[in-house]
């Protein structure tokens, strides 16, 4: 069982990754602060796009960081092996095309390596995606959900 946390504020992020994952695939904890998830190594480390307090990141050994494009440089600072960033820029690797209706065209931009060493190839996703939402806490759902190793083609039942 994957080991997850959820850094975020008030964003939902990790009550929407509990309620899409199947059964003893992860185990998901999630804090404000980052000192509220060291301790025990996390598999994934994923960061809502409201996430501060990033002195305290370095605390954090993860294996993967997910993390918002904006906060890329400070991925230096924590303790992982791998890099995953979201966000609206052509550099990050999650993004999206597009947004129209009740629909996202997820874009993933370069391969992506799954926490059980599986490589996703680079894709467009067209996703059902509402409104009102904010496309960034949206980005880092799916990216945890792929990192876990949900398949793209999959993606569409786990996004609403």
């Amino acid at each position: 069982m994957f080991q997850v946390g959820i850094w975020e504020r008030n964003e939902g992020i990790a009550a929407a990754v509990r309620d899409r994952l199947p059964p003893g695939l992860a185990h998901v904890r999630s804090g404000a602060h980052p000192a509220e998830l060291a301790g025990e190594p996390l598999d994934l480390l994923a960061a809502a796009p409201g996430a501060t307090a990033w002195a305290g990141a370095g605390a954090v050994a993860c294996r993967t960081v997910l993390l918002p494009g904006s906060a890329a440089p400070l991925a230096r600072s924590l303790r992982a092996r791998q890099a995953v960033s979201y966000g609206p820029s052509p550099r990050d690797t999650l993004t999206f095309s597009s947004m129209e209706g009740s629909s996202l065209c997820l874009a993933l931009q370069r391969e992506l390596v799954t926490l059980e060493g599986a490589v996703v190839e680079q894709q467009e996703l067209v996703l059902p995606f509402p409104p009102e939402a904010s496309p960034l806490p949206f980005l880092a759902l799916m990216g945890v959900l792929l990192l876990l190793g949900i398949p793209p083609g999959e993606l569409k039942r786990y996004s609403t």
